[in-house]
């Protein structure tokens, strides 16, 4: 497993705006994943661990792109139908026995290869079987065609030696079909980040345990364990610490060996019963980043040994919206990938609202098509970082820059929808 620097966390104590946050990030860390051979199969949201170049020509030979009949252009009257005898065939997977002679037409079907000539050249163009007629042996073709129609050249799709994919890339199932056609039937890919993750508080139980007075269920540990398994982690449930100290420690101590990220919710701020903290110090190095968010300012970073740290807040909400904006990209970076920023989209605001100047807000919206067809983003009505059925409800974020202090209703906002970052 790859290490990080001691101070790779470090940065200040001041409010980080979001991006200058994730920019710093992006310079500081680099891949712990270590890097193996994936079968095909297995590739699929894995990271590229190194570029990937063609070394064949896709498709590698001239294809005819329909049914029809494979003919030289030149044997085309420029008016009225052209009377061809038919001199061959060709399926898919198999070659013309000899060459195509000219003034002939070969019945040729999708995918077959382009039959070879006489002296070098062939047929160069494809007629459709609808717009011809069979007849004694002979087919007709009628006026109007374009030389070269209907004929896919090789190389039409990939070049050899082209680039294909970039170290860093996620892996998706059309990726998965371009290696393929390359004939390569493994690739070098980053292994798979394991991630311990944890509950600390006297007060969380998991179900079904009966719920005494004053104890809830987690519900962060699973949210947060669901998040992960989506971005193809290999997930260590640790279950729910008690509020002591060396316990904690304990189970940090023990998580750090063979694990590549430690993940927390909760139990980082100074308060008597939050030992998270002490415990993280004792083994390591701890920065709070305090970020201009809402909701979830507090984020801490830091190192148990070489092991990375994250320790989120601890209301629902503030845990997936900091995860989201904060954890995931980082998370990107330790597994091996190349984090893209999550793509927003305009939309029109069916609110009004007012926040704080220098701090970007995250408001839970759900999105519905007004008379005009324009989509239009209803706030959720309970704006609580406790609120985790508005998560639920809301079909993504509606994201308030720094340097904006009031929406009105029916303006444009930036639309953030749960399916950029993997909801």
């Amino acid at each position: 497993m790859a290490q990080l620097t001691d101070d790779c966390f470090a940065f200040g104590g001041r409010l980080i705006p979001i991006e200058e946050a994730l920019t710093d990030l992006d310079r500081r860390i680099r891949p712990v994943a270590e890097i193996e051979s994936a079968a095909l199969r297995q590739a699929r949201g894995r990271y590229l661990a190194e570029d990937l170049t063609a070394a064949l020509d896709v498709p590698p030979h001239d294809n005819s792109a329909v049914d029809g009949y494979a003919l030289y252009f030149d044997d085309l009257l420029p008016e009225g139908t052209t009377r061809l005898p038919l001199a061959g065939r060709i399926a898919a997977g198999h070659m013309l026995d000899g060459p195509a002679r000219r003034g002939t037409a070969i019945r040729i079907f999708t995918g077959a290869p382009m039959p070879a000539g006489e002296n070098g050249s062939g047929p160069d163009t494809v007629m459709m079987q609808e717009d011809c007629t069979e007849e004694d042996g002979a087919v007709l073709v009628p006026a109007g065609l374009k030389r070269g129609a209907n004929r896919r050249k090789a190389g039409e799709d990939v070049q050899a030696g082209d680039p294909l994919l970039t170290r860093g890339h996620l892996l998706r199932p059309q990726d998965i079909g371009l290696a393929a056609a390359q004939g390569l039937t493994h690739l070098t890919v980053y292994r798979p980040l394991r991630v311990a993750i944890f509950s600390t508080g006297d007060e969380v139980r998991d179900p079904p345990a009966d719920l005494a007075p004053g104890v809830i269920y987690d519900s962060n540990r699973h949210t947060l364990a669901a998040l992960l398994d989506g971005m193809g982690c290999a997930v260590t449930d640790l279950g729910i610490l008690p509020d002591d100290r060396a316990a904690i420690a304990r189970a940090l101590g023990r998580a750090a060996d063979g694990h590549d990220l430690i993940l927390t919710s909760g139990g980082v701020s100074g308060g008597e019963e939050d030992h998270v903290k002490a415990a993280v110090e004792q083994q390591g190095s701890l920065h709070f980043w305090r970020l201009a968010i809402k909701p979830g300012r507090p984020v801490a970073l830091g190192q148990v040994g070489a092991v990375p740290f994250i320790g989120l807040p601890g209301n629902p909400v503030a845990v997936m919206v900091t995860f989201l904006r904060v954890a995931r990209p980082l998370i990107q970076r330790l597994s091996g990938g190349i984090p893209a920023p999550a793509r927003l989209f305009p939309v029109t605001a069916g609110f009004d609202y007012k926040k704080k100047l220098d701090r970007r807000e995250y408001v839970r919206v759900t999105l519905a098509a007004d008379g005009d067809g324009k989509l239009v983003a209803s706030r959720f009505p309970r704006d609580g970082a406790g609120i985790l059925s508005s998560m639920v409800a809301a079909d993504g974020l509606v994201e308030i820059g720094e340097a904006i202090t009031r929406i009105e209703a029916g303006g444009l906002v930036d639309f953030l929808p749960f399916s950029e970052v993997g909801l």
